[in-house]
């Protein structure tokens, strides 16, 4: 009798921590999910005159869209789920907004010409000159050009600040060109997020901090 009794309370706690097992595993299996889970759906964000949107699909990829007055924006790609943060990843290859036609070496100072179809977008085009740690940004006139000064340079980056995402490089230090001809390439009204990530607050919200492409405080992009 007394060996049966210790049976049963052997079998009790074998049972009973099988089922603590059980109950663990599935809370981490939950929690796993339900991290995963408020990136699926549809999230807008507006403010005034801005408008985005993504579409997480079931599948692992995103559609974007972003408004801003006149800058019309998209995006497509995959993204994954790492606890609360969304990591994206465009179709789009980052810092190649711009494409160098034609470089050469001549006279002194720096020009650069943008060439597009569309005249309005050549004009507010940042060009970034970096002497050793100085820098100093140049902005295009209405007619795509840029023309300054300054005998030497060691870098020139470019920035589109109606379609604002990751510079392009068109000058290094290996580069003793300071004639470039430039036209905008076809990727330019698309989104690349390299360096932006997302959270997911909880159920009914996405946010980031402030970056290159929105720039308000405090965004969150809310499910619909």
């Amino acid at each position: 009798m007394q060996s049966q009794n210790k049976l049963w309370i052997w079998y009790n706690i074998l049972f009973n921590g099988m089922k603590i097992t059980i109950l663990l595993l599935l809370q981490f299996l939950n929690i796993k999910t339900m991290s995963q889970a408020p990136a699926m759906g549809q999230y807008i964000f507006t403010r005034q005159e801005m408008v985005a949107g993504f579409d997480f699909l079931a599948n692992g990829k995103f559609n974007f869209f972003f408004s801003y007055g006149a800058s019309d924006r998209t995006a497509t790609g995959t993204f994954s789920v790492t606890g609360d943060t969304i990591k994206l990843k465009s179709d789009k290859e980052a810092g190649k907004d711009f494409i160098v036609t034609n470089q050469s070496k001549a006279g002194t100072g720096y020009s650069i010409k943008f060439y597009d179809n569309n005249k309005y977008i050549l004009s507010n085009i940042r060009c970034t000159f970096f002497i050793g740690k100085q820098r100093h940004d140049e902005f295009t006139d209405d007619n795509g050009e840029i023309k300054v000064a300054y005998p030497h340079c060691d870098k020139i980056f470019v920035f589109h600040t109606l379609f604002p995402d990751v510079v392009t490089l068109i000058k290094d230090e290996t580069n003793n060109n300071n004639r470039f001809i430039l036209t905008l390439s076809s990727s330019l009204e698309q989104v690349s997020f390299k360096g932006i990530d997302f959270k997911t607050n909880h159920t009914s919200t996405i946010s980031c901090f402030r970056n290159y492409l929105i720039m308000p405080e405090h965004i969150k992009f809310k499910k619909q």
